[in-house]
Parts: C-alpha cells; sequence; structure tokens
C-alpha cells in the first residue's frame, strides 16, 4: 500500500520539495509530519523526530469529516436521511419541549454547519453532557440554513445519532464499514466523552498514513482497490461547496466554501482541518493529497495558511502530468533533509554572562493565581542544559530541559485528562513533553514546553530579570488543560495567558 517513488517520477522536482519543507523549519511551525502522494504513491515523507510513521496522532477536527462519512453510510443503509429533523433522534432530551428553531434543524444543516446556533463549550455552563447542553433552549437564536458558523458541539450531535442508530462506537462503525476492508486504522482510537460517547468532533487518534488512506478513499469517491465501498453520489457532494463559509471580507486558505464537515480549497479541492494544523489536503484534478501533523495552536492559523499557500505554489501549481528526469543529486538531497528533522526547539543565544548571577538561586513569587510560590534554574557546568524547578499546590516540579534543543521527558502536572473529555486522572498519569530554553538577551530566558502526547499542547514561560527581581509571563495553547498555569478561566479555552513576578530569596 503506497508504494514510495521519487518526485520526479510524479512529475515535481526534489528541489522543490525540498524549499518546501525548508521554508516550515526557517519559519518556525512546529512540524510533526508531512507526507505528500499523487496517483496513490508516496513521493514525500516526513517526520520531525521523535515522531513517525507509527507514531498515532490526535487529529482533533479532522474527525468531524469521518462524521460525516458515517452520516453518508448511514443514509445507503436506509437507517436515516439527510432531510430528517435531529429532534426525532432525542426524545428524551426533547420530551419537555424543543427550543424555539431547533425543531427545524436537519441532519443536513449540522453537516452544512448552517444550523440554529452555536452552542457554547460546555465552561459557559458547567454542564458537561454535551448532548444535554445541544438542547438548550438559549442557545438557538436564528432559523437553519441563514448564517454559516463553526459549530463543534453539532458536529458531536452527528456523532451521536451514528452511534444511537448503529448501536457501535464510531471508529468500531467505520472498521466495519470501510476501514477493515481496507487494511488501515488498526491502531487508531477515538477518545470519549463523559457519557461514553465517542468524542466525534475531535479525538480521532491515528497514524499519518491512516490519514492519507482516508483522503484516498474520499478522492475517490468510495472506491478502494477497484471495490466500491461507498456511495459515490454522497461523497461528490459531500466535497463541494455547499456553504460560502467567510466570516468577513477576508479570504484564507480556506474561505473556498464548506461541504458536509469538509473544507474547500482552491483548485476545487478539499480538504479534513484539525486546530493544530493537522491537514488532510486533497486535490482530485492532480491526483494528489497532502497530509500534516503539527501543533501550532496559539497562532492564529497563521502557520495553516503558510503551509497551504506554500503547497500550492511550490508543489502543486509547478505539477506536471509527465514524469521528471530522475535527478539523484536532488533526491540524495531530499534524503538527507529528511533524516536530520527535529521537533522544533525555541532557538535563541547559547550561554549568557548573567547565568551565574542565577544558576541554583531561589526566586520567591509574590501572590499569584496559579499558586506557584518558588522557582530556580539550575544549569549544567557547560550551561547547555539544566532543570526548572518550582512549587506549585501540587508539590515540588522539575521541568528538565536543553539550550537550544528539547530534552523529552513527562511533563509533572498530574490530575490531567488523558482518554475521557472533562474527566481528570487521579493515577499519576503524566503527559509525554519536549522542552527546551533559550536566552534571548543576557537577562531573559524563554522556557518551551510542548505536550506531544493524546493531548497536544504547548506553553512558553518567559522570565525576565533585573537586579534581585524576575518578571514571569506565561502563554500556553492548549485545550483542556494547562490551566493550572495561567489565570483562572474556563478550562476549555485553548489560549490564556498569565503574568507574576519574583524576588531572589
Amino acid at each position: 500500500m503506497f508504494e514510495k517513488v521519487s518526485p520526479e517520477s510524479i512529475g515535481v522536482k526534489s528541489e522543490a520539495v525540498q524549499s518546501f519543507i525548508e521554508l516550515l523549519n526557517k519559519r518556525g511551525a512546529r512540524m510533526h509530519s508531512v507526507i505528500l502522494a499523487r496517483h496513490g504513491k508516496i513521493f514525500g515523507e516526513f517526520y520531525w523526530k521523535p515522531f513517525n510513521k507509527d507514531f498515532n496522532h490526535r487529529m482533533y477536527s479532522e474527525t468531524k469529516s469521518f462524521v460525516a462519512i458515517a452520516i453518508g453510510l448511514l443514509e445507503e443503509e436506509g437507517k436515516l436521511e439527510r432531510s430528517d429533523k435531529i429532534v426525532k433522534f432525542f426524545p428524551e432530551e426533547t420530551k419537555n419541549g424543543v427550543p424555539r428553531f431547533l425543531d427545524e434543524v436537519t441532519v443536513e444543516d449540522l453537516l452544512m454547519m448552517r444550523t440554529s446556533g452555536m452552542t457554547p463549550g460546555s465552561y459557559d455552563t458547567g454542564e458537561f453532557d454535551r448532548v444535554k447542553l445541544y438542547f438548550n433552549h438559549k442557545h438557538h437564536t436564528r432559523p437553519s440554513r441563514t448564517l454559516w458558523e463553526y459549530d463543534s458541539n453539532g458536529s458531536h450531535i452527528l456523532s451521536c445519532i451514528v452511534e444511537k442508530l448503529t448501536g457501535m462506537a464510531l471508529l468500531d462503525y467505520l472498521k466495519e464499514k470501510l476501514f477493515n476492508k481496507m487494511g488501515t486504522f488498526q491502531t487508531a482510537t477515538i477518545l470519549k466523552t463523559k457519557g461514553g460517547h465517542s468524542w466525534g468532533d475531535s479525538a480521532m487518534v491515528c497514524t499519518s498514513r491512516d490519514m492519507l488512506s482516508f483522503g484516498q478513499l474520499v478522492m475517490q469517491y468510495g472506491e478502494w482497490e477497484g471495490e466500491r465501498l461507498m456511495n459515490e453520489a454522497y461523497l461528490k457532494k459531500a466535497t463541494s461547496k455547499l456553504s460560502d463559509n467567510h466570516y468577513n471580507h477576508n479570504d484564507y486558505a480556506f474561505t473556498h466554501g464548506y461541504g458536509y464537515q469538509i473544507w474547500k480549497t482552491e483548485q476545487d479541492g478539499f480538504a479534513f482541518l484539525g486546530m493544530g494544523d493537522e491537514l488532510t489536503i486533497c486535490l482530485p484534478s492532480k491526483d494528489f493529497i497532502c497530509v500534516c501533523t503539527a501543533d501550532n495552536q496559539g497562532t492564529d492559523n497563521a502557520y495553516r495558511n503558510l503551509f497551504t499557500w506554500e503547497l500550492f505554489d511550490t508543489i502543486i501549481d509547478p505539477m506536471l502530468d509527465d514524469a521528471l528526469p530522475e535527478n539523484e543529486k536532488a533526491q540524495s538531497a531530499l534524503n538527507a533533509l529528511s533524516s536530520s528533522l527535529e521537533l522544533r526547539a525555541v532557538k535563541g543565544m547559547p550561554d549568557s554572562p548573567f547565568r551565574a548571577e542565577i544558576d541554583n538561586k531561589e526566586y520567591l513569587c509574590e501572590e499569584n493565581p496559579m499558586g506557584i510560590t518558588k522557582l530556580s534554574f539550575h544549569f549544567a557546568p557547560d550551561g547547555t542544559k539544566g532543570e526548572f524547578h518550582y512549587t506549585n499546590p501540587q508539590g515540588d516540579k522539575v521541568i528538565p530541559f536543553g539550550v537550544n534543543y528539547n530534552v523529552f521527558g513527562k511533563f509533572p502536572q498530574t490530575g490531567y485528562i488523558n482518554d475521557v473529555c472533562f474527566e481528570p486522572t487521579t493515577d499519576g498519569f503524566m503527559m509525554d513533553d519536549a522542552v527546551s530554553l533559550a536566552w534571548f538577551d543576557e537577562k531573559k530566558i524563554m522556557l518551551s514546553i510542548q505536550i506531544i502526547d493524546r493531548y497536544m499542547g504547548n506553553m512558553s514561560m518567559s522570565f525576565n530579570f533585573r537586579d534581585d527581581y524576575v518578571a514571569v509571563y506565561v502563554y500556553k495553547a492548549a485545550e483542556y488543560f494547562l490551566h493550572d498555569y495561567c489565570e483562572p478561566m474556563n478550562i476549555e479555552l485553548t489560549v490564556a495567558d498569565a503574568r507574576f513576578i519574583a524576588k531572589k530569596n
């Protein structure tokens, strides 16, 4: 499955692929993987260590596209119609009445994200039953099929409909209908929400090659290795522009329209998108697919736009229908680049004379919302690595770091959710991390923490010294966790920050 070939064999220059990957590194994107494929063959496959082809990566909102495919399969089985009103599937939640406008919302309205109102997250209400939350009267403010608005909870409702009608978990149903026949998604999982439903809008965990196979199936409109697995007409409609998805007058990489939980691209392509820049971009006219995983949360889609526009400009637009002459020198350089890729670390000066002033010195923190009472840095004699020590309400914590390179370990905070949304763990579970530190000037340190587990997230801590004081700025981009390190807030919020000062003891 997915033979590996040279770029030249499918009409792309190796130098173009190298330029594309080097640009992502140059611009500081936190990349995890990129796969480039054409005619069912891989002509570029890149993993930034420690990621590899077997790593099961959280795909976040790419999960929504799987839900849309499951809905199409149910329609084929005659278990629903897209014109069905969604209230018919939830008699218990609507037994005391149906909110204004919600009574007219159909399955297709949810698929197109043209619903009666975007239901806020549970952080606004304290309600962790997301199905119950969706049927709250105050959230439905307009007739459906008017405004296009990204309604993640509406996607979760679709997933729940799938599980109600099949009596199966979402992934089990997709495996039975598709993936077992394809031989893919065999190590995949979908995390759960409280109550046991699959987290259908955010929590597919699978490999990059799994995503490639899914893109290939959809781009071939339901055919796999000569066998029809799904209805062609449904997939052609699902990947077409059914709604305009501009929020304002600005154009972005994915404001080319929206289908059924699937985004449109330029050149009549389509894509599945996840919030950390998990992307699967499919271009039927060129028989081309690109898969990307990353964690660029907190960058306002800047890297998503960069990635997509550069992909079209550098790889897709110059792509030829005929093979090019093989270029062994360029291919060798591309292979060397592939072997050298490592997860981005924060970069700065290698050392500072000020290090001696803070090494092994304890700083006592003024009162702050995070409850951090003291902190200190402990460097190796040569200054190339060290440990950040601090005390918070959980006790004494230690984070090892490399100076201008990553040290891989466990983030020391416990109690964070693992398999179940909203469900903190009590078993001492800690997430995998990658931590680097850099001197940004003589008296400024930046500590970069990347969470690389079933939940992806990142946090930076800036330490700015003057005399006996240090001013600390913390910025986090992670959904449902790392909130202990920022101002008190709703735990679902992805981006948050905090500031405090400390004085040398």
